[in-house]
Parts: structure tokens; C-alpha cells; sequence
């Protein structure tokens, strides 16, 4: 037996790869869910009524993909140029922290119109600088981007505590650890009365369009992928090979620094430590899941909220952790990963 390259990949193959892998996740998740003793059907139930059983439930949703579409693109657009960035978690953190400190008080005064896309500009350059000091030191100094930009994920969280808990503490947050919060014409629109949906789900739909058609219709979407496939390749074919790196860099960066600017604007209103229940690791899962589609990052980002949803429902219906989540979350990756080889190679005896 030996594993042949393939010369082509229907479209079928393509867009069936990730639904069969999470079918399987799903199969052997529910094995698990067998062995706690409970009813694996009524299980995968009350996950859909608890995702989307009242329109309070579909809101919580909607409102949990919104980062996860964000920090998705941008793993997926900075994976497509084979610049590894694990950095989404301390990108969208200082996204965050920055409109913190601007929409406090600098903005207080414009009218909303003015003021959320300057905060938005604010967040997406906070991920942009700590996604350039990572591609700087790859450039310059060789460092491996895996290795920086997941330590600087801990530098993020560091320097948001000392500022939450210093410059930027909240005063009459009696003594809880929480930033100022931003200004009420910097809050983000409701979609749905009574909810925490915001304004923010409609951005993230729109740059995953956005993101899609500048890869497949734009002479820097073909650079990207060039030097995605062999850097020397492209560098030899006339591609700017440094310049379109620090473009990825910065749309990389800068979609994980909004997704933690829409977070403070739609839900939180004030920044926190907590702020991200690893928004910026999920994305890494998201976007293989999708194949590093800017469309498919929406579809992995719903099934991934899906699950991190309806699994709190599921727990106290059935009596199984809420950490099958998590579990089926993980099996989604590594099955997606075993679907992708197969999407690559094929079978010969």
C-alpha cells in the first residue's frame, strides 16, 4: 500500500472533506457519550434546542460566532501564506485593551457614526503591531513565528492585567479588576431586542466576503497563495515576497484585534482578563476545519458556537459534562486533519 499524490480535487471532494469529518467527530464524541451513560440522540437534541430551542438561545449563538468568525480569518489568512500565527488569543487582547483606552473618554464626545469605526480601526491596529513584532523577528532574526507569536500570547495577557488593574482600572468597579468602559455611542447596535446580538455579526459576514473575494479575484490574493505553496518559487516568479508577508501580517492581526474591539463594543462594554474564553485558539481550529475558506470559516465558526452552546443545556438535561464540547471540538480537528490528507492523496495497493 502507498499514498499517491493527486493530480485533481472535485469539488465534491472538496466541500465533502470537512462535512465527514465532522460527522465522524460527532460519532466517536457520541461513543463518549455512551460511556457516561447517556442517551447519545437525546444528547445531540438538547445541544440544538440549547443552540437555537428560543430566540434568546439563537441570539447566544450568533453572538459567540461573531469572534470565532473573526480570529477563524484570521488564522486562515495568515495559514493560506504559510505564516503561522497562534498568536489570535494576545492579538485580540490588545485589540481590546486599545479600545478600552481610547473609547473611554477620547471618543465620548463624537457621534456614533464617527466613533465605532474609529474604535474599530483602534482594535484592528492593536493586532497588527503584535502580529508584525512576531513577522519582524522571523524576518530579521530567523525566530520560528510559531514560537513568538504563542509566547507573545502571554505577554498580551500580562501587560491587559497590569493595565486593568492600573491606568485603566474602573473606579466604581469596587475594586473588581475591569477597565473603564467604553462610551454608550461607542456601543455596538442590537440586532435583537432584549439580547446581547450585536452589529458585530454583520461586520464578520462581511469581511469573510470581503476576505474571499480578495483571494480569489486580486493579484495579492495569488501572491498570498504563491508564497504559501514555495516561497522560492514566488520570490523567483517576481512576487514581493517580503511586502506581501507584511500585508498578511496585518490583515491577520488586524481581524483578530477587531474581533477583541467587537467584543468590548457588542457584549462586555469594559475589558477584563476573561474577556476571551480562547477566542484567538478556537480560531486555529475553525480555520482548518474550514480548509482555510474565508465562506467556510463561517459554517465552522456557527458549528463551533453550536456546540460550546447547546453543550451547557446538554449537561444539565442528560447529566454529561459541558466538556464534551471542548472534546468534540478537538476530534472535529483531528478528523479534519486525517480528511484532509485524503483530499491530497489517495490510496494505492
Amino acid at each position: 500500500m502507498r499514498f499517491e499524490l493527486r493530480e485533481t480535487r472535485s469539488t465534491a471532494l472538496i466541500i465533502g472533506a470537512p462535512v465527514m469529518a465532522i460527522i465522524a467527530a460527532l460519532v466517536l464524541a457520541g461513543g463518549l457519550i455512551a460511556l457516561a451513560g447517556a442517551s447519545v440522540i437525546e444528547a445531540y437534541r438538547f445541544i440544538l434546542l440549547g443552540a437555537f430551542g428560543t430566540r434568546s438561545s439563537i441570539a447566544e449563538t450568533l453572538t459567540r460566532a461573531t469572534p470565532l468568525i473573526l480570529t477563524g480569518l484570521a488564522a486562515a489568512v495568515a495559514f493560506r501564506a504559510r505564516l503561522w500565527n497562534i498568536g489570535g488569543e494576545g492579538q485580540l487582547l490588545l485589540g481590546a485593551i486599545g479600545v478600552a483606552a481610547v473609547g473611554a473618554e477620547l471618543t465620548a464626545g463624537l457621534p456614533s457614526a464617527f466613533a465605532i469605526p474609529i474604535l474599530f480601526v483602534v482594535g484592528a491596529f492593536g493586532g497588527m503591531a503584535l502580529m508584525l513584532v512576531s513577522l519582524g523577528l522571523r524576518q530579521v532574526f530567523k525566530v520560528d513565528e510559531v514560537v513568538s507569536t504563542l509566547l507573545l500570547n502571554f505577554v498580551a495577557l500580562l501587560f491587559v492585567s497590569m493595565m486593568v488593574e492600573g491606568a485603566l482600572r474602573d473606579p466604581l468597579a469596587f475594586g473588581w479588576p475591569q477597565s473603564v468602559p467604553v462610551a454608550d455611542n461607542a456601543t455596538l447596535p442590537r440586532l435583537m431586542e432584549r439580547t446581547r446580538l450585536h452589529a458585530g455579526l454583520i461586520v464578520a459576514l462581511l469581511l469573510a466576503l470581503v476576505i474571499y473575494l480578495i483571494q480569489a479575484r486580486t493579484i495579492f490574493g495569488l501572491q498570498s497563495k504563491a508564497a504559501g505553496f514555495n516561497a522560492g518559487a514566488a520570490r523567483f516568479a517576481g512576487v514581493p515576497l517580503g511586502r506581501t508577508l507584511v500585508l498578511v501580517a496585518c490583515i491577520s492581526g488586524g481581524l483578530a484585534g477587531l474581533a477583541g474591539a467587537i467584543q468590548v463594543m457588542g457584549v462586555r462594554g469594559h475589558v477584563t482578563t476573561d474577556i476571551s474564553p480562547g477566542f484567538g485558539y478556537s480560531g486555529i481550529v475553525i480555520a482548518m476545519l474550514a480548509n482555510l475558506n474565508p465562506l467556510g470559516v463561517i459554517a465552522a465558526a456557527c458549528f463551533t458556537a453550536i456546540m460550546f452552546i447547546g453543550a451547557d443545556g446538554m449537561s444539565r438535561a442528560v447529566g454529561v459534562p459541558s466538556f464534551i464540547a471542548d472534546v468534540t471540538v478537538a476530534l472535529s480537528l483531528l478528523t479534519m486533519l486525517v480528511a484532509l490528507f485524503f483530499t491530497q492523496y489517495r490510496v494505492r495497493w
